[in-house]
């Protein structure tokens, strides 16, 4: 009776452990699933560019005034067009439109220089359609300087990356027997070695008359303003604020240039548009440069 006594309390216990085991690999089962976790997906950011009023031109195409130029519609799909993609792209991790620019063989007819840089058309796909100083408009940027190559002094290549340029009705090109519309840019400002630097037309001879201030001769640079915040690399934001006989241009919304001499008071005589992006001021082997452009609009 003993002895069998004692198989029955063996019996048991060994049915007890088994089932403990059992139950332990149960929970460890339930343990190890609570420990998964789910992968994140990366955040995609876009810009806040609305291109149904803009024209880009890049520096692919053929010789002097071979430059391609996209226009609305078709740039709209940037993203997907094989002729854009190597100079505007999105940058979808800093929610940036990218412009890209190297020295080329294609540029546009009135210069050396080549650039992926944006055109304002007030209609779109139509150059003819522009705006006067006295019609006004309002330019606000965010942009930030990219990649950029350096010069044999050390100094960062310089960059253009916002305009107005002038432009003459057919009449005044007419009138001067001039071969195309183009007038020279009233503004420009530079990323220039972290600052950003602004400059304007100013006239040579200020009693010049009416259709002799149509000609590129009858302008020249000014010295030029910098503005004394650095940005460096980091995003800031340029607006350009016009109207009649005068413009603000500022930067970060704390510092401000106010042009109204009387250079800028005649300038009213020119159609004008705004352009943004990267417009690349060297032709040194093996340069290159990138602006990237977070949000833009321009306003009449």
């Amino acid at each position: 009776m003993r002895i069998f006594r004692k198989h029955i309390v063996a019996f048991l216990i060994v049915t007890f452990v088994a089932v403990n085991g059992t139950c332990q690999a149960v929970d460890t089962g339930k343990v190890s699933k609570t420990k998964k976790h789910k992968k994140r997906k990366k955040k995609v950011k876009l810009p806040a560019v609305d291109l149904t009023n803009w024209k880009v031109t890049i520096p692919e195409g053929k010789g002097k005034g071979g430059a391609i130029s996209v226009s609305p519609p078709k740039i709209l799909a940037y993203a997907t067009n094989e002729t854009l993609k190597p100079y505007m792209y999105n940058d979808s991790t800093a929610g940036a439109l990218v412009f890209y620019a190297k020295p080329t063989d294609a540029t546009t007819a009135n210069t050396k220089y080549s650039r992926s840089e944006l055109r304002e058309q007030m209609v779109p796909g139509d150059d003819n359609v522009n705006w006067t100083f006295a019609e006004g408009g309002v330019l606000k940027a965010k942009m930030a300087m990219g990649d950029v190559s350096r010069a044999a002094d050390g100094k960062y290549h310089k960059v253009i990356i916002a305009q107005i340029h002038g432009r003459l009705t057919n009449a005044q090109r007419d009138l001067i027997g001039q071969k195309d519309n183009n007038a020279p840019p009233i503004l420009k400002i530079y990323w220039q070695n972290g600052k950003i630097r602004v400059k304007t037309k100013v006239l040579k001879y200020e009693g010049v008359d009416n259709e002799g201030i149509l000609h590129k001769e009858a302008w020249t640079d000014d010295k030029g303003k910098t503005f004394e915040q650095e940005v460096g690399f980091r995003k800031f934001t340029i607006e350009v604020n016009v109207s009649d006989g005068k413009m603000v241009v500022s930067l970060n919304k704390s510092e401000f240039f106010v042009y109204d001499s009387p250079s800028i008071k005649r300038w009213g005589i020119f159609e004008n548009y705004f352009k943004v992006g990267n417009y690349f001021q060297t032709r040194d082997e093996g340069a290159f440069a990138s602006v990237k452009v977070f949000g833009l609009s321009a306003k009449h």
